[in-house]
């Protein structure tokens, strides 16, 4: 039920995590992690019998589902969970599969953010485990089709789909022709590891631009809206040039979000400066402007219960809906205060940390307060209601966001609050989602009585059971702050000091 834990709501709050607490904690979470660990090799077992090599399982029918080209993205998206449960059988049984059958060539049209994010992200973690060279060798060929993404724009801006076959690019039709903020500004800690690993420049040049020409664009309050045309062709008006000579890409609407089509740019705004060891101060600098400003315009209070979220500001009007998307915000504003250039106790990286924490809390009432225990795509904050589920969003996708806030936050402060709200989602997950196969995303938060549906995103092996395990294990080698950053999927990779300590780039 809903409300418990009420002192988190603020995010003020702090306990003494004495030794003592943290050994009974770490004693805990260390059998709970069994668990999840069953729920990945269920899950796993049902893709290898059913659909292997295939893009998903279909958990209720047991069929395979080539709806992304063929590129075997459950198996490449779900390696580096493998490993980091110790499934090393089933983790070189895909990399077999990888190496025999994985084949890019043969693929037509994809989304170039979530090919990156999922399989070149995939590819590079596992490698960044293994070192097995087959996986950098796939990663090259797939990198080095994506980067025809950006031939043809004369802005600097990529296009938001490519065929892998034929190389051919253009924006989404979805999306009226337009790039999309959270799509183009989500493949730079990708792409710049594939250059740091292949010494390919490339790779990292041609992303990287993509925020230089952010930078140059900016709204003063550093907050962006989602659609941009970012291709003059057959345009005869002039257009004004960037510093570079590019054309420069023009807002197309007014929507300025932290959820869906703006999220992961703002998360890579961050990401990118831990990635590259803190030394590229455009980056913090973007992020830090996007975080005031979200503080001053975005970052409301419900009433009764005054829980934090973050709204969305369209054409100057606050809707105050928050996506279940936006709960990554929770672990990031963590980090960003852990991280802080300015030390963590500043008043800059206070108020994150602040922030993020009562973020947190929000989201893991938006899974206490269902029935199921599970949240919902959306919540609309309605006065003297706190929360209730946005018109037509009543399904779980099998989202990760609030879990990646539950072990970044535990990991950074070490308390055992977190793994305790991440078993209790874990326990609903089970409960609500699982089939005979595997797991599927449900249709209705609030009825305890429905059948899951017959489907299973990559995300749920790639993220969702991935933070569900880390916040229940303490002895894991993932280090927040000194080694790892993951990219947008879950995909820990090492920073680059940690590449350049263990001299293995190629």
């Amino acid at each position: 039920g809903g409300n418990r834990f009420a002192e988190y709501k603020t995010g003020e709050h702090s306990y003494e995590i004495t030794p003592e607490i943290r050994e009974k904690a770490d004693q805990v979470a260390r059998s709970r992690r069994v668990f999840v660990k069953r729920a990945m090799e269920f899950a796993w077992s049902g893709y290898e019998k059913y659909a292997f090599g295939q893009d998903e399982i279909l958990p209720q029918t047991g069929q395979g589902d080539q709806n992304w080209g063929g590129q075997g993205i459950t198996l490449v998206d779900s390696l580096d969970t493998l490993w980091l449960m110790g499934m090393k059988d089933e983790f070189f049984r895909g990399r077999d599969w990888v190496r025999d059958h994985l084949d890019h060539s043969r693929t037509g049209k994809v989304s170039v953010f979530e090919t990156t994010i999922r399989d070149l992200g995939g590819l590079l973690s596992a490698y960044d485990f293994s070192r097995d060279k087959v996986f950098l060798e796939k990663a090259l060929d797939l990198g080095a089709r994506l980067l025809k993404a950006f031939d043809g724009s004369d802005t600097g801006i990529p296009f938001g789909q490519v065929s892998l076959r034929d190389g051919k690019a253009a924006n989404i039709p979805w999306s009226g022709n337009n790039a999309i903020f959270s799509e183009f500004g989500t493949i730079q800690v990708e792409n710049r590891y594939l250059s740091k690993l292949t010494h390919q420049p490339q790779f990292a040049q041609k992303t990287e631009r993509v925020f230089e020409v952010l930078n140059e664009i900016s709204p003063p309050d550093g907050l962006f809206p989602y659609y941009f045309q970012n291709s003059f062709r057959g345009d005869p008006k002039d257009v004004a040039k960037l510093k570079n000579g590019d054309k420069k890409p023009k807002f197309t609407n007014n929507k300025i979000t932290f959820g869906a089509m703006g999220d992961s740019t703002y998360e890579y705004m961050l990401k990118i400066w831990l990635q590259g060891g803190k030394t590229e101060p455009m980056y913090r600098e973007m992020w830090d402007k996007a975080i005031d400003s979200m503080h001053k315009e975005l970052l409301h209070f419900s009433t009764p219960s005054g829980l934090a979220y973050i709204a969305d500001l369209n054409g100057g009007s606050l809707n105050h809906k928050m996506d279940h998307l936006v709960c990554f915000m929770g672990g990031a504003l963590a980090l960003s205060a852990y991280t802080d250039p300015l030390g963590l106790d500043s008043p800059r990286a206070q108020r994150d940390l602040k922030t993020g924490k009562a973020l947190t809390y929000t989201c893991y009432q938006m899974y206490a307060r269902m029935n199921t225990g599970i949240a919902p795509e959306f919540v609309q904050f309605e006065e003297g209601r706190d929360f209730v589920i946005g018109r037509g969003a009543p399904h779980y996708l099998l989202r990760p966001e609030a879990f990646e806030s539950f072990f970044i936050l535990s990991q950074l402060t070490g308390d055992p609050a977190y793994a305790e709200w991440g078993w209790e989602s874990f326990q609903s997950i089970e409960k609500y989602c699982k089939t005979h196969i595997a797991y599927g995303s449900i249709s209705n938060v609030q009825d305890t009585n429905g059948k899951p549906r017959n489907k299973m995103e990559s995300f749920f092996l790639a993220e969702t059971l991935k933070y569900l395990y880390l916040v229940q294990d303490p002895d894991t080698e993932i280090d927040l702050l000194n080694k790892h950053v993951f990219n947008t999927e879950a995909h820990p990779l090492r920073i680059f000091s940690a590449v350049d300590k263990d001299g293995d780039a190629t």
